[in-house]
């Protein structure tokens, strides 16, 4: 069969099984706006990821592959934001508005401001390089809290890495040096928090498990607890408390860790989420070589 008989068949499939379980009264999908369809908005990239969102709404989103990141702003428009990203992969947005980017071409955080002038946050911890920033999440305070996996890019002039182990970091608003607040995970990928900063959600990718978090108010960590059996590649919340995990489509988990359901996306990896447009109920979704949108009735609180 052909590619595009192959898309409409899949599309026609997907349409189907959202339709169908909805009817079921499924709870995950009880959660989509009832009538609403996937939408696919392009299939350019090489593999999309790092959805972020803006004070406005407007969803910035990396190709990780080709160093670009793109903009899909409140009302509808996809364009190129930047190029020469330091290979972007995950994104945040902080207070002041500035792009908060885990660089990985050589292993930095980054803050890109509106008009696109970098300033690096940090490169190294104890005098060696990091594995390479994977995904952040910023809390309340300004603190940023990123996943530090190593996979090694064909780009590095290393073969191994500088760090022992596969950690989370912690690196206070203003300061110049992290904190390791994670060191028991195989390898963290996925992150995320609650808007109230007393809770954080890591993934461990390889040990396909979900982790919740007790926040101190130093931004250390305590109270671990397996949320869920499923890793991720990239996590959001809505303002129910549920939590979206990638991976195969988006996975949809009470805010109790009780499986809501799945919502199906027409690609062999689903490799992120985030909220935006002007109310927060569009959902973006980067999977590989396409981005998705879907409307729904709950709202992002990133």
């Amino acid at each position: 069969m052909n590619r595009p008989c192959t898309f409409i068949l899949l599309c026609l499939i997907q349409a189907v099984t959202i339709s169908s379980v909805a009817g079921q009264q499924s709870p995950a999908l009880r959660l989509v706006t009832p009538g609403a369809k996937l939408i696919k908005l392009a299939e350019q990239f090489a593999f999309s990821e790092g959805p972020a969102v803006n004070k406005k709404g407007d969803i910035y989103f990396t190709d990780q592959p080709n160093d670009k990141i793109w903009e899909y702003d409140r009302n509808g428009k996809l364009s190129l934001f930047m190029d020469k990203t330091g290979r972007s992969n995950g994104l945040y947005f902080d207070q002041q508005g500035n792009l908060i980017s885990c660089a990985d071409e050589k292993n930095e955080l980054w803050s890109i401001s509106p008009d696109k002038k970098v300033t690096v946050l940090l490169s190294h911890f104890e005098g060696k390089r990091l594995n390479g920033p994977n995904d952040l999440w910023i809390d309340p305070k300004g603190g940023i809290y990123f996943t530090d996996p190593y996979y090694q890019r064909e780009y590095w002039d290393r073969k191994q890495p500088d760090i022992s182990g596969q950690k989370v970091y912690y690196l206070p608003k203003g300061k110049s040096q992290a904190v390791i607040v994670g060191d028991s995970v195989v390898k963290p990928n996925g992150i995320v928090g609650t808007p109230d900063g007393k809770y954080l959600y890591i993934a461990d990718i390889q040990a396909n498990r979900t982790y919740r978090y007790e926040i101190n108010h130093d931004g250390s960590l305590k109270g671990r607890k397996e949320f869920v059996p499923q890793g991720s590649d990239g996590m959001t919340l809505d303002n129910e408390g549920n939590l979206y995990i990638t991976g195969k489509g988006v996975t949809v988990y009470g805010s109790n860790g009780e499986k809501l359901g799945n919502i199906p996306v027409p690609s062999n990896w689903t490799g992120n989420v985030c909220f935006g447009g002007k109310d927060r109920h569009t959902l973006l979704i980067t999977a590989s070589e396409a981005v998705y949108t879907l409307q729904m009735q709950v709202r992002g609180v990133e």
